[in-house]
């Protein structure tokens, strides 16, 4: 009974102390949970003794606002990112595939335009055969690896325009949500 009755007193004179320490302006969210500001990587501080709840609230709506007044969504905006970025990817390969049989077909139309010239300059069309073949390949793998070149840089430059656009959104969003949270009397960083 004596456990029982020195427990609740310390337990009485502790529960204030933890209810503050709960609900005090400075307290962060509970741990391993970050805040919605925290996950957009904007620092809020409460400057008027707001609570853990009401800024998390505060957050929320702000959140809303900034995504109705600017027509971005960050979340969003991250998934339709990670898309594009795959989209790229497989665009590559499809680039580094579609080159795949340029050396042999190069050879077929060098060796039938080495076969004729071969025929007619020395009457050797099998010697004409094997240089234009030869001509052919290489011209064709050149030609080939240009092109994938060229359209590789294509690909990374409308890649980097979608990046900085989607960065620019984000831009605008944050300044939105901070707009909104400065109202409410919270410093953001």
């Amino acid at each position: 009974m004596k456990l029982v009755a020195k427990t609740l007193i310390v337990y009485l004179l502790l529960a204030p102390v933890l209810l503050w320490a709960q609900d005090s302006p400075g307290s962060a969210a509970p741990a391993g949970q970050k805040s919605l500001a925290s996950t957009l990587n904007i620092y809020v501080f409460p400057s008027a003794g707001q609570s853990a709840a009401q800024q998390s609230k505060d957050e929320g709506a702000c959140y809303n606002w900034a995504v109705q007044n600017t027509g971005v969504d960050p979340f969003a905006l991250q998934k339709q990112s990670s898309q594009q970025q795959q989209q790229t990817e497989q665009a590559k390969a499809q680039v580094a595939q579609s080159g795949s049989g340029a050396g042999v077909k190069g050879a077929l139309v060098g060796a039938a335009a080495g076969a004729v010239i071969g025929e007619v300059a020395s009457d050797d069309a099998g010697k004409g055969a094997a240089i234009g073949a030869a001509v052919g390949a290489v011209g064709a793998r050149r030609r080939t690896k240009a092109g994938q070149a060229q359209a590789t840089q294509q690909l990374d430059a409308q890649a980097q325009q979608a990046q900085q656009a989607s960065a620019g959104q984000m831009d605008n969003f944050k300044r939105a949500f901070g707009a909104c949270l400065e109202a409410k009397k919270y410093m953001v960083k």
